[in-house]
């Protein structure tokens, strides 16, 4: 990737990962969702459980699992950088969906049944096994402003979810920050440090 359109995609992702998607209008799971998921990442880059080899999903079945891999790669794909992945942003986003409440993560895994069946609709198969053209024309569909394709707002509440899990979760794995932002290390640390200031301390 040309440097000024790594730059460019930096400052997207980071824009967006810091909350402004849309907040104004996201529904109220969305936000809930979204504040959780900016509150873990800071954990996220020291956290051995989403790093662990015998890792498994504690709220996502397989299926879900592989395509919330399949959507996180679709939002950040692996250019000259690994992509969505590599940085294991799924584990992250099952991380967040076990600390979710009860309703929220029922509106996310909505959010994952719907996807299948407009995909269904449109193409004839589930989202697994649509094309990669396929896959990414139903979520360019989902991101357009205004919806002017008139879609269900579970799914595009859905989109914007999981767009904001996606970024948080890669921008704070040792591979968003090292590869993608160039990190010397400041950023990525073994363990964050609490504060240090005395009239914090208590």
């Amino acid at each position: 990737m040309e440097p000024s359109k790594r730059i460019n995609r930096r400052l997207a992702l980071q824009t967006l990962a810091a909350g402004a998607v849309g907040a104004a209008t996201s529904a109220t799971w969305v936000e809930s969702l979204s504040a959780l998921a900016r509150q873990q990442a800071h954990a996220h880059a020291a956290d051995a459980a989403i790093a662990a080899q015998d890792w498994t999903p504690r709220v996502l079945n397989a299926r879900q699992n592989d395509a919330v891999i399949a959507l996180t790669e679709l939002i950040i794909p692996q250019t000259d950088t690994p992509g969505a992945k590599a940085a294991r942003v799924n584990r992250f986003v099952d991380t967040v969906l076990h600390d979710a409440s009860p309703a929220d993560r029922e509106k996310f895994t909505k959010g994952l049944a719907w996807i299948d069946a407009r995909s269904k609709a449109l193409f004839g198969k589930d989202f697994l096994s649509a094309s990669a053209a396929e896959q990414t024309a139903l979520l360019t569909r989902l991101s357009k402003e205004g919806n002017p394709d008139a879609e269900d707002p579970i799914g595009t509440e859905f989109f914007q979810a999981i767009k904001v899990l996606t970024i948080n979760g890669y921008y704070t794995s040792e591979i968003g920050l090292r590869q993608e932002l160039g990190d010397d290390g400041q950023l990525f640390m073994a363990q964050f440090p609490g504060c240090t200031h005395p009239e914090h301390q208590g």
